[in-house]
């Protein structure tokens, strides 16, 4: 019997300390240093990647095809860094809701992913669904113009043949096109992730969307806004006969919760819940008023599913969850170790001078770092969202 109270108090004890520690590694992922740490080694490690990229200007008349696959492992060690600090840092888990035999395709075709745009880090979220499946390298994305000038994340697209719009169908179609076309003869797997919503969702751009919906007489979307159809025809037209079919994706979070990337860097732990079904590109119309009209009919469906997910928790269909792979968290360590070491060489340098100029300047470096980094971290907030398509008439211009 004593044998067992002391057994059952080391037991106790032990789960006291675990919980301790728990406890203090969630504080220290909380605190602002962490999250400086973390956007530090981001930045410097991306514009060390965009050189690296510059420096492969030469080998694009010599080898395209040798140029793209050496960019897609530059543009990996950004992308991961992301999906590590969902992954890893904050220990995100995700289910992932399909059929067993399109799982089994997943990764080893080129395909166009279609994803809602509700939430702040649903676009983190895309990126690790390509990641589970090995095509997280060399995804592509349509993307606004104005983001090829942001350092890092911009600069890297560029490299990467990443599809850049106005946002206005005249000057897009063309220069859409063919950048489309030039993807045709990609030698790496890719998805390419589509939100033909346009826009993030906002109460104000769903009521303008609905009303829109409402003057053509389309079905009212509870959960989504109109889909852009015009882009979506462009997308699929230009990569038939190399794209094999169109993963229709619809994001939830357990819980009705609403994550950010502030959320995300503190640590705070979430469950993803994605639906996803295969559907060949032979099934979508050719003819551009038959693709709209397929496109409004794949949204009516999105919604009726994330209708049942509001009331059941559920998504239709068995679920599986693919494991994480080890080798964003070891990107992650590669660059961390490559570049907090001298860091603290140079800090301890600095202090260790003893001269007030020196250490007011690197106060004041660090103080215009954690500005910066706050005001990244901002961007990404849906009330800091693009005002494109809370205009009536832009949702009807793009439909």
């Amino acid at each position: 019997m004593v044998c067992r109270d002391h057994n059952m108090q080391t037991t106790a004890g032990g789960s006291v300390q675990v919980k301790r520690t728990m406890s203090l590694v969630q504080l220290l992922k909380c605190h602002f240093l962490s999250h400086l740490i973390l956007c530090y080694v981001f930045l410097v490690s991306g514009l060390i990647v965009n050189l690296l990229q510059l420096c492969t200007l030469p080998l694009w008349p010599l080898s395209k095809q040798l140029a793209r696959k050496v960019n897609c492992r530059l543009a990996y060690c950004i992308y991961s860094q992301m999906v590590a600090a969902l992954e890893w840092w904050s220990g995100t888990e995700c289910t992932l809701y399909t059929d067993p035999k399109s799982f089994s395709l997943y990764g080893k075709e080129n395909a166009i992913v279609v994803l809602n745009h509700s939430f702040e880090i649903d676009f983190l979220c895309g990126w690790t669904f390509c990641e589970r499946f090995g095509v997280l390298g060399s995804s592509k994305v349509l993307a606004k113009k104005e983001l090829a000038y942001v350092p890092i994340i911009g600069w890297m697209w560029y490299f990467m043949e990443i599809v850049f719009c106005k946002r206005k169908w005249e000057d897009d179609r063309k220069t859409v096109a063919q950048s489309l076309q030039n993807l045709r003869d990609y030698p790496e797997k890719y998805w390419f992730l589509l939100y033909c919503e346009g826009t993030r969702f906002t109460p104000k751009k769903h009521q303008n969307s609905m009303q829109v919906a409402e003057s053509k007489g389309l079905p009212k979307l509870k959960y989504h806004l109109l889909p852009r159809t015009k882009g979506f025809w462009i997308t699929v037209q230009n990569l038939r006969g190399t794209v094999a079919a169109v993963y229709d994706s619809t994001l939830n979070f357990r819980n009705n919760e609403t994550p950010t990337l502030r959320d995300i860097l503190s640590g705070k732990k979430y469950h993803a819940d994605l639906y996803v079904r295969r559907i060949p590109l032979e099934l979508i119309p050719e003819d551009e008023s038959e693709c709209a009209d397929w496109l409004h009919k794949l949204y009516q469906e999105k919604d009726s599913f994330q209708e049942l997910y509001m009331q059941t928790g559920l998504y239709p269909g068995p679920t599986v969850s693919p494991p994480r792979r080890p080798w964003s968290l070891i990107n992650w360590l590669f660059w961390s170790c490559l570049l907090l070491y001298p860091l603290g060489l140079l800090l301890v340098q600095l202090f260790a001078s003893g001269s007030v100029t020196t250490i007011l300047a690197s106060v004041a470096l660090c103080t215009a770092a954690s500005v910066g980094v706050r005001w990244m971290i901002g961007q990404t907030e849906i009330n800091r969202a693009s005002h494109y398509g809370e205009s009536k008439a832009m949702h009807q211009n793009n439909n």
